[in-house]
């Protein structure tokens, strides 16, 4: 018996160093880029501030994103060459049909932190898998998906999101495509159920967010290495990216991305400096919905804007329903304790 208390013991000791191992913590920074001789271990310098649209100082309009940050632009737009799109309008009874520019506002984070390890020996490959993306949010459930499962993107949704330069889930060795569902938690699926029932509108609000992406470890011979440099603000090699584009939201936002720039700690060759971004276009016409929520007691507080910024009393949860900063800052955590758990 004692044999088998020890075994748990010695298991329990390992689980506890594993945990601590993976532990990070958020310090929230005001610049946009960070001294590397200040960074800590366990510590992730994060920002999510910019300039203000509509009162929010984590949003930016798309154009002004593109005009005032162009190496993000370059890099965290779903390609380089991203406009907001042209789309056609469906008639009602208030407004006409036809062709109109869909604007989007830009939700950016920004983070930085250490791995113990040098950059070359670390192989991204190995977590473009779906494993990966399971354990980064267990809310999220995914699925694989393939080239010609893609959506086409002719819909409104889709429209403008066609990558000129490849077809998506195709044109690289280290790719996965996933088809991905998330179901809003806590009181929002109930206010959304009361919003069908009482806009006058033959498309419902879903209280799933459903998207399509693909994962993938940027090849060696790709990376630009002078833009990405510019990108993190940091002169060292970069070693490799991780991405993962978001070409296809059925609802509330127009794509997402998420991207991870693994560079040389110029100071010390056993650590590597990840510098991490995660860009979501929201569609400027969410955050514009107030009236028909305002004019409901119980919905109030139910106004798209105030919840996909985590001020509502109807966020919840640590994943997108607990709204975006939050959510960014539990997704940026979590990736960093996995990558610092692999030797």
């Amino acid at each position: 018996m004692w044999i088998r208390h020890a075994i748990a013991l010695v298991g329990l000791m390992v689980a506890l160093s594993a945990a601590s191992a993976q532990e990070f913590r958020i310090e929230d920074v005001a610049a946009k880029s960070w001294d590397v001789a200040l960074l800590k271990p366990g510590v992730i310098v994060f920002s999510d501030q910019q300039a203000a649209a509509g009162g929010a100082t984590n949003l930016i309009r798309f154009a002004d994103w593109a005009r005032s940050y162009p190496a993000q632009k370059k890099f965290l737009a779903l390609f380089p060459g991203y406009s907001e799109p042209t789309v056609s309008k469906t008639a009602s009874a208030v407004a006409a049909s036809g062709p109109f520019t869909e604007k989007l506002t830009m939700y950016v984070a920004q983070a930085r932190f250490m791995l113990n390890r040098p950059s070359s020996a670390i192989d991204l490959a190995r977590y473009v898998t779906l494993p990966f993306l399971a354990k980064i949010d267990p809310a999220i459930t995914h699925k694989a998906s393939a080239a010609a499962d893609v959506t086409p993107l002719t819909d409104q949704q889709g429209t403008g999101n066609e990558n000129p330069q490849r077809k998506w889930c195709t044109g690289r060795t280290s790719l996965i495509c996933i088809q991905s569902s998330y179901k809003l938690e806590g009181k929002i699926p109930i206010g959304i159920m009361l919003v069908n029932k009482l806009r006058d509108s033959a498309k419902k609000v879903s209280d799933h967010i459903d998207f399509e992406s693909e994962l993938s470890d940027l090849p060696q011979d790709n990376l630009d290495q002078t833009g990405l440099k510019e990108l993190t603000a940091l002169d060292t090699p970069v070693s490799g990216v991780l991405e993962q584009n978001i070409f296809y939201v059925n609802q509330i936002m127009k794509f997402g991305k998420f991207l991870a720039v693994f560079q040389a700690h110029p100071s010390d060759a056993g650590k590597t400096v990840v510098t991490a971004f995660m860009a979501l276009a929201v569609k400027a016409s969410v955050l514009d919905e107030r009236r028909g929520y305002e004019k409901v007691p119980v919905l109030h507080n139910l106004v798209p804007a105030q919840v996909l910024m985590g001020q509502s009393s109807f966020n919840s949860g640590e994943s997108i329903s607990a709204g975006l900063p939050r959510y960014a800052r539990n997704e940026i955590r979590t990736i960093a304790g996995l990558l610092a758990a692999e030797k």
